[in-house]
């Protein structure tokens, strides 16, 4: 699975399958010698940390095709799950229709945007996503999610948990406003003045391209851990203490930390493990300089986490998937805290 992760960890499947069409994947999930086995479904692998082998079935989505339909309000668009994210971005800008402008350039394919509930410079999929299409296993056939049923919230969803291993996400639904409003009032972008759409994503891409390391060069998944959200009260307490904190709006009573600045604070820019490190650009990222292992990778996020505890009093929750033999380990940082 080495060339299906963008660590670039080396791991094998016991077995693996390329899905191209919907009447595939039915067809072999209704036999039992395969819907039975644990499921790994890999898009484009640039959120997963691929801890040992895996003793299931690999699903390799490539499932492709994007509809638009259209109404007074707004653009619908239907997109297979196996679509490039960033390419679709792109394209939809191409085609006159903005929305999508501050998810550009997240790595990954459209049917992982839901699992995570994706977001980034203040916009999440929750807010554009109107339904999610899905093979359910414990029904044997093709089901339609409406985006309320998802319970999104922060980088999560039902897809993470209770539907993890009953539902394959095989396509999403999205509604783009014909009544535009640019979202720039997160960090850099406040900068921009009356911006448009095209405006907002060039100034993500750069943003993104200038602080994010290109997994094609050096491996590694994005953003490793989420940003923490805490009560008020302590985000005001570790603000006295630190008044070049970054704080941001969250749920009311609660705030939004940033933890690559968390990260930083704590001295662990740049710090490596044998082969696995804090990117020197990017604190929020760990990257594979080059023949890292899982183990490696798994030792220095734990490191991670112990000193920025130590620091802060802050335990950061991992957004990466950690996959184990049979399947998520959900649990694999808590080992040593």
């Amino acid at each position: 699975m080495q060339p299906y992760n963008s660590f670039g960890l080396a791991a094998r499947a016991r077995w693996g399958c390329e899905i191209t069409d919907l009447a595939s994947l039915q067809q072999l999930l209704s036999q039992p010698q395969w819907r039975e086995l644990p499921r790994l479904v890999i898009g484009g692998g640039s959120n997963l940390l691929l801890s040992c082998d895996f003793a299931g079935l690999a699903l390799i989505n490539r499932l492709k095709g994007i509809e638009v339909t259209e109404t007074a309000e707004a653009w619908h668009l239907q997109v297979a799950a196996g679509e490039d994210w960033p390419a679709l971005v792109a394209w939809s800008l191409q085609q006159g229709m903005p929305g999508l402008e501050n998810l550009a350039l997240i790595p990954g394919c459209a049917g992982a945007a839901p699992v995570q509930n994706i977001g980034a410079y203040g916009v999440e999929l929750a807010q554009v996503c109107e339904h999610v299409d899905a093979f359910d296993l414990t029904e044997g056939r093709l089901v339609r999610l409406p985006a309320e049923a998802c319970h999104f919230g922060y980088r999560e969803s039902r897809f993470k948990g209770e539907w993890q291993h009953t539902h394959i996400i095989t396509g999403i639904g999205l509604r783009l406003r014909k009544e535009w409003q640019p979202q720039c009032k997160y960090g850099p972008l406040a900068e921009l003045s009356q911006p448009s759409a095209q405006d907002i994503y060039a100034r993500v891409c750069q943003l993104r391209q200038a602080k994010l390391p290109d997994p094609a060069r050096l491996g590694n998944a994005g953003s490793f851990f989420k940003n923490p959200t805490v009560p008020r009260a302590q985000a005001d307490a570790l603000k006295a203490d630190y008044p070049a904190m970054p704080l941001y709006p969250a749920d009311p009573g609660m705030a939004k930390l940033a933890a690559g600045w968390l990260i930083e604070q704590a001295g662990l820019k740049g710090y490596r493990q044998g082969q696995a490190a804090v990117h020197r650009e990017q604190a929020l990222v760990l990257v594979n300089l080059g023949g890292a292992s899982a183990q490696e990778l798994l030792s220095l996020a734990r490191h991670v986490r112990q000193t920025v505890q130590a620091r802060f009093g802050l335990w950061l929750d991992h957004e990466v998937r950690i996959m184990g033999e049979a399947g998520e380990w959900k649990e694999a940082l808590a080992c040593g805290d």
